[in-house]
């Protein structure tokens, strides 16, 4: 399930990127939670919650069924 929730981030990874920041898995519990650290310029900004969940969530989600949720940590 790793590896299909990192290609699934791979889809978004280019527009984080254009705006300076950047996404890493740091865990995937069994029950569906994906750890996310979110780096550079997604890390300070205001609006980061908004992109993990309505961005980011949401594609993982359409892409692997089995995510149930996306945190930061």
């Amino acid at each position: 399930m790793r590896e299909e929730i990192q290609a699934a981030l791979d889809l978004v990874r280019p527009q984080l990127q254009a705006d300076g920041g950047d996404a890493e898995i740091v865990d995937v519990t069994p029950e569906g939670i994906v750890k996310l650290r979110l780096k550079g310029a997604c890390g300070g900004c205001p609006m980061s919650q908004m992109t993990l969940k309505m961005g980011i969530e949401r594609i993982l989600k359409e892409r692997v069924p089995a995510v149930k949720s996306v945190e930061a940590v």
